[in-house]
């Protein structure tokens, strides 16, 4: 079960933009509930307690009750807008949440055992390629993110979202195919391994260029033979 927190908002019954300059005046954020085949709602939390509530983390996955004035609406924030300047909310909005609604959510990817993994023991480093997934899931079962195991990845391999266990009942509307972790390799990697797969071919072919007097050296040998049978026959 997802966990609910609560919040706080007020009906604001004038909408356009006057109205949302003068709650921001007052300290609030202007914001909305839609969805669930009912009418919108404009309303406005406050702003301080929004900030918080976004700067917390995994705010666009989280569900609330907001208590608007005595009465509860169930709810899941899918957007809002932050001043380019001054990074404070310009806006919010809401999806009201009917019992037992499924719905899609961007969850973050964590990765686990990356400081394990042989390839970062040898120098590599863990480059996260997808930062966050796109779920489909029931509102009761929003995971907070979605672990992804590095800790068997040498250098230069990845981790596919196909090799990534999901919450039951979660399905990923990503490909299966897509590439969440790769391990980098170090700087210099690439010139180190021609230079080691040279001197293994070098060191393969000494012998067998050692190998070619030593036959080269037979033949005089067997030459000299003839001279001393073609004595005899003159003889």
């Amino acid at each position: 079960m997802a966990t609910v927190k609560e919040l706080k908002a007020t009906a604001r019954p004038k909408s356009g933009k006057g109205a949302a300059r003068a709650e921001r005046r007052a300290g609030r954020v202007p914001g909305v509930i839609y969805g669930d085949n009912q009418p919108p709602v404009t309303i406005s939390v406050d702003d301080r307690e929004l900030r918080q509530r976004i700067l917390a983390g995994r705010f666009l996955t989280t569900i609330y009750d907001i208590d608007l004035e005595g009465k509860k609406h169930r709810v899941i924030p899918r957007d809002f807008h932050l001043d380019p300047v001054k990074d404070f909310p310009l806006h919010v909005d809401f999806m009201r949440l009917g019992e037992g609604a499924t719905i899609r959510v961007s969850v973050p990817l964590h990765i686990v055992n990356g400081e394990s993994s042989p390839g970062v023991k040898r120098g590599g480093t863990v480059n996260i390629v997808t930062h966050t997934l796109d779920l489909e899931c029931s509102v009761d079962n929003i995971p907070q993110y979605i672990e992804a195991d590095v800790g068997a990845l040498e250098i230069s391999y990845s981790l596919h979202l196909s090799e990534v266990k999901l919450p039951a009942g979660v399905k990923s509307l990503t490909r299966e195919d897509a590439t969440l972790v790769t391990i980098v390799p170090p700087s210099g990697y690439a010139e180190e391994q021609k230079a080691a797969a040279a001197a293994a071919a070098g060191g393969a072919a000494a012998p067998a260029a050692a190998a070619a007097p030593a036959a080269g050296a037979a033949a005089p040998a067997a030459g000299a033979k003839a001279p001393a049978g073609g004595g005899d026959k003159k003889k």
